[in-house]
């Protein structure tokens, strides 16, 4: 089965054609017409739409078309001649077999494909480059057409790219709408097979980056499975659950090994406690520094540190307001006491008990609520329990899903079952807006951008899919296998590096998504072209964006979205005969979520393929009144 692929809006070839001029390298060969002759063998050749003033070698006759050889380029162009006058009744066939025999080339299938292709459309191309681009064709990986293959090569000519495997596969791969879930989901499955050429902690890391791109809400199940288990512990009820809470936070490497119900808290304030933190402001600190803080404090500091603390409960964002007034009780009976080590220490350990209680509560209440600083609650709780867990939040939030996934016990399985349920309850837009970051960062898309620009923790970058698969590929351990799927992948990643740039003021961004979540596979493709503006931001007024969408209930769908001055015209193509019944209720809720963004929605047209759908995807510009498509509904508000 060939996946569907698309041409992209802004590298269009009569644009190319029109902006730049014809740029020939030594030993290209192309077809042209002499228009006319000039002094000391001086020749205006026409190549297609464009002109050359080139040297020949040979005197020629004014309106013969013979293909031609560039042997110089410095001071000027020089051809040199090498076929015969192409008469007017010759077929393509006898012009190829002419040129072929030229070139000393054997005149295989691929090569006539190839060059049927570049005689058509006027480009020159090198005997070098025919011989590659052969051997691309006959090394097409499965379900690749062959015409594919040959528009890819035509882009890198027309484009002026090198002629590399990478650059290849890059196009090849970057250009396809779907497989890109299926590609990872391969490449797991011959990673996971990998004990003797992998070392465990890159298999490790690359597994972890995986499942972050599969279950982009691993982070908030892990999170609702902490705060679960914080909750049975602190409950006063006494029962099998609370050992089982208890025994799988130890697992997790939550708590320390030697902890029991009746010390547990004290454990975990002990092992936040350990290392003690400067006196320093408190402000941006995480809820586990802020005890750390108060925990560190003496006598002759308790003031200005009391003054901290209630400016931090104060700003804090993701308390309600009864929880930070129990919280400012707690500072209040302080004041009235001695300022002494066991009455601060009393303070910061009733603030660490109250502080788990209540971010344990709102990391499920508020699951996918962030503060300005992008702290969430069940990272405060996180850093409540755990020294230092704000910097690696994400790993330890996924082993405690992993922990629980392996668990046969059943209150814990019950605890995941809730978990996924609530997850699933919970999201929305924000939540879906979290995912895809999640994806992105994992896949390692702005990997290069963070390297130039020197942005960014290099060891977090270093960790993400992408830079990872390139140290996989240059190690010679790597096994062949995995090196295959390693690839593709990582051809994929750069085909939407290549896709994506700029031609003048328009823009052009391509990003393949694998979404894989909460038990359905999906492949989203998508495309925005507009423009920037000055100071180098998308410009969110302008704007046409392509979603290429391949559901498991929905099947292939293209929506083609327009804005024009922040108005909104969306064109849905998709053969579910029902679509327009199903998307009936949920028109209104659209409408209201583009004006809470200052959009106006136009219309929403949805309409029925009627040609095959990697055609449509192909042609990729989707006319409102196409005839290829089918009379569906037409929603216009």
């Amino acid at each position: 089965m060939t996946s569907a692929s698309f041409n992209p809006i802004q590298i269009d070839r009569a644009a190319i054609q029109q902006s730049q001029s014809l740029s020939l390298k030594q030993g290209q060969v192309f077809h042209g017409t002499i228009k006319k002759l000039y002094p000391d063998q001086m020749a205006e050749i026409q190549i297609g739409n464009q002109k050359l003033f080139a040297k020949l070698e040979t005197p020629l006759k004014a309106g013969d078309s013979h293909f031609f050889q560039v042997t110089s380029i410095n001071p000027e162009a020089q051809l040199k001649v090498v076929t015969g006058p192409m008469q007017p009744s010759q077929t393509m066939a006898q012009q190829m077999t002419q040129l072929l025999d030229s070139m000393n080339l054997p005149k295989t299938a691929e090569l006539q494909q190839i060059l049927a292709h570049f005689i058509k459309n006027q480009l020159p191309i090198s005997k070098d480059q025919l011989i590659q681009a052969e051997n691309w064709l006959n090394n097409l990986p499965e379900g690749t057409l062959k015409n594919e293959a040959i528009q890819v090569i035509h882009r890198m000519i027309e484009l002026k790219l090198p002629f590399t495997d990478e650059i290849f596969k890059g196009l090849l791969y970057g250009a396809k709408t779907t497989g890109i879930a299926e590609a990872i989901e391969n490449f797991a499955n011959v990673l996971s097979k990998e004990n003797n050429n992998v070392s465990q902690q890159i298999k490790l890391n690359l597994l972890q980056q995986l499942q972050a791109i599969s279950k982009p809400f691993a982070v908030e199940t892990g999170g609702i499975l902490l705060s679960k288990a914080v909750q049975t512990l602190l409950s006063s009820e006494t029962s099998a659950n609370n050992l089982q809470a208890l025994n799988f936070l130890k697992e997790a490497e939550i708590l320390p090994k030697n902890s029991t119900i009746p010390n547990w808290l004290s454990q975990s304030f002990q092992q936040i406690t350990s290392k003690l933190l400067p006196n320093t402001e408190i402000q941006n600190s995480s809820a586990g520094q802020l005890v750390q803080t108060i925990a560190a404090a003496n006598a002759a500091d308790v003031q200005n540190m009391i003054a901290q603390v209630k400016e931090w409960l104060t700003n804090q964002q993701l308390l309600t307001s009864e929880q930070k007034s129990q919280l400012q009780q707690l500072i209040i009976r302080f004041e009235a006491l001695p300022k002494n080590a066991q009455t601060i220490e009393l303070l910061a350990k009733q603030l660490h008990e109250q502080l788990i209680k209540s971010f344990s509560e709102n990391a499920i209440s508020r699951l996918f609520t962030q503060d300005e600083n992008g702290d969430s609650a069940k990272n405060q709780l996180l850093s409540l329990m755990k020294y230092d867990a704000t910097n690696n939040s994400q790993a330890i939030f996924s082993n405690i899903l992993k922990v629980a996934n392996d668990s046969a016990d059943p209150f814990i399985q019950n605890a995941v079952t809730q978990a996924d349920a609530q997850v699933l309850a919970s999201i929305d837009s924000r939540a879906m807006e979290q995912a895809l970051k999640t994806i992105f960062k994992s896949l390692g898309m702005s990997y290069e951008a963070s390297l130039n620009s020197k942005g960014g923790d290099i060891s977090e970058i270093a960790q993400s899919l992408k830079p990872q698969l390139i140290s996989l590929l240059q190690d010679a351990q790597t096994s062949q296998p995995l090196k295959e799927s390693a690839d593709i992948i990582l051809s994929r990643l750069n085909g939407m590096q290549l896709f994506s740039g700029e031609s003048g003021p328009q823009h052009q961004l391509i990003m393949q998504v694998p979404l894989q979540f909460l038990g359905k596979h999906a492949d989203a493709t998508i495309q925005w072209n507009g423009r920037m503006k000055e100071n180098g931001k998308i410009d969110a007024n302008y704007a046409r964006v392509l979603f290429y969408l391949n559901m498991e209930a929905l099947q292939e769908t293209v929506v083609d979205m327009q804005v024009q001055n922040r108005i909104i015209t969306i064109h849905l193509y998709n053969d579910h005969p029902h679509l327009e019944i199903l998307a009936e209720p949920l028109k209104q809720s659209l409408k209201t979520g583009l004006l809470e963004k200052d959009y106006q929605l136009s219309g929403l047209f949805i309409k029925k393929f009627e040609n095959t759908k990697s055609q449509i995807i192909n042609e990729n510009v989707i006319q409102k009144n196409d005839s290829k498509f089918q009379n569906g509904v037409d929603i216009r508000i």
